[in-house]
């Protein structure tokens, strides 16, 4: 298997290693799997997206929601297809090893583990916001809160991914009903001249009312415009607890993006133009205080709280379970300590749930800085779209003949725009904060001196990517010769 070292096992060696290492088949169909989707991002509609109104104002933020909406539009049509060749836990992992060999593979999965790891941490700081302003019982949000959200929703988790994926389900079925009582109550309050009421930088070039920070606040304000879509590419990595993936996988991804296409828009504009950008731009519930324009909590901005609580956990207990898949592939082939795949007797991977979530909780706890840990979490997002993005490119070029039950439209034309518009989204979060680009850089330097002495020699040859990208590779050697 290339350049890499494996460990080949006997056929009895590789059946008892895989079979402590197995998901429940089966356990979800396509509208399920739209719901996880949803479910992943459904919170960043409640709150995150509002601080690039802080970097880029109205205009700069509406312009990079944009970009960044083509940028996962184009790259979900190439995860559509590359989940219809390879439908395996692995997800954008899978896809690149399969592309780019085991760096490839591995420099991918990483990245989306740090973006899993990271973006429920942040996550779980707001929804410690929004239990604060609600008043109940008393709480404050603080590591406590952060142990009690963690602790619930990981024992969901171990319990099953079948009734996991339903209650998720339900949740943001009530998130994304309350988006759009939101939507309708702040109509009456909208006003045009809310949107660009944030003052002007006037030494910033191109600046304006709508662009008060300049053309560079577009692009300062990438990572936020991200926040409206961040998750959504998780879909695939439930493609071996699903039904038929080859076919449902893409046809969720597509009606996922979708459905967050319109909340996006819908939420962005009717936040703003209620209360004014300026008076969102920093609140923990920007929904909320769209709708208390005298600061006084009303029955609307309460029941809006309440379900803006409701999103931020449904993608809270996503987010959660597409890390632990995450972090399942990777060591189940291998690439990080094999131990960390085994499952339960109900098939869930025990130490891959509470492994990063553990590592979420303490993070969050330490920083209590939900901005940041967006950042970092963004970080590892662009490095993972840039290279999955590639892999589509690579296998279209490489391996035309391979089956694709779904073509992506466009061709290679729309993976180049999604690696185009990742590569940006990548430098812009060093405008947005430097300490956590190099946060992240140093723990994806950590882990590549580990794939790079240790693991790289010790790959699983029997692993679902792993025998896929062998496969290849022995097709590859016949037609040579």
């Amino acid at each position: 298997m290339s350049q890499e070292s494996t460990d080949t096992p006997s056929a009895a060696e590789a059946d008892d290693y895989l079979s402590r290492r197995a998901l429940r088949r089966g356990s979800a169909g396509w509208v399920l799997l739209t719901g996880l989707g949803v479910a992943y991002v459904v919170s960043g509609d409640y709150s995150g997206w509002n601080f690039g109104l802080a970097e880029g104002g109205f205009g700069g933020l509406a312009i990079a929601m944009v970009l960044m909406g083509a940028m996962y539009a184009c790259m979900v049509f190439a995860l559509a297809e590359l989940s219809s060749i390879l439908p395996t836990a692995g997800g954008g992992y899978g896809f690149a090893r399969r592309a780019l060999g085991p760096w490839g593979g591995f420099l991918t999965g990483t990245a989306i583990l740090i973006e899993y790891v990271l973006a429920p941490a942040a996550i779980v700081i707001f929804i410690g916001d929004y239990v604060e302003s609600l008043g109940l019982f008393g709480l404050e949000s603080g590591w406590p809160l952060y142990l009690v959200c963690f602790a619930i929703f990981l024992g969901i988790h171990l319990w099953g991914v079948g009734e996991a994926l339903r209650f998720s389900f339900v949740v943001t079925g009530i998130a994304v009903a309350a988006l759009i009582v939101f939507a309708l109550s702040a109509l009456p309050e909208f006003s045009f001249g809310s949107l660009d009421d944030i003052p002007v930088d006037t030494s910033a070039a191109g600046s304006s009312s709508w662009l008060p920070f300049g053309l560079l606040g577009i692009w300062a304000a990438f990572p936020f415009g991200m926040w409206f879509f961040l998750g959504v590419e998780g879909v695939p990595l439930a493609a071996e607890e699903t039904k038929d993936p080859a076919h449902t996988l893409p046809r969720a991804i597509r009606w996922s993006m979708g459905v967050l296409v319109v909340l996006a828009v819908v939420t962005f504009v009717a936040a703003a133009g209620a209360r004014g950008s300026s008076a969102v731009q920093d609140a923990g519930n920007p929904l909320v205080e769209a709708l208390q324009p005298d600061g006084e909590a009303t029955v609307l901005s309460r029941i809006v709280n309440y379900a803006g609580l409701a999103g931020l956990v449904a993608s809270f207990f996503s987010l959660i379970y597409a890390g632990s898949r995450q972090l399942f592939a990777l060591s189940r082939a291998g690439y990080l300590p094999r131990f960390l795949s085994l499952t339960s007797r109900r098939k869930a991977p025990y130490l891959g749930l509470i492994v990063p979530g553990s590592i979420g909780f303490l993070l969050a706890a330490a920083s209590g800085n939900g901005a940041r840990m967006l950042n970092i979490a963004v970080f590892g997002a662009t490095i993972s779209y840039a290279l999955m993005s590639l892999s589509h490119i690579v296998l279209r070029r490489r391996e035309p003949e391979l089956p694709r039950r779904y073509r992506t439209p466009g061709g290679v034309l729309t993976s180049s725009v999604a690696l185009v518009l990742a590569c940006a989204a990548l430098v812009a979060t060093f405008l947005v904060d430097v300490t956590a680009a190099f946060i992240a850089l140093a723990v994806y330097a950590v882990a590549v001196a580990y794939f790079g002495l240790y693991s790289r020699k010790h790959l699983v040859a029997k692993a679902p990517e792993e025998e896929f990208a062998a496969l290849a590779a022995a097709e590859a050697e016949l037609t040579r010769d």
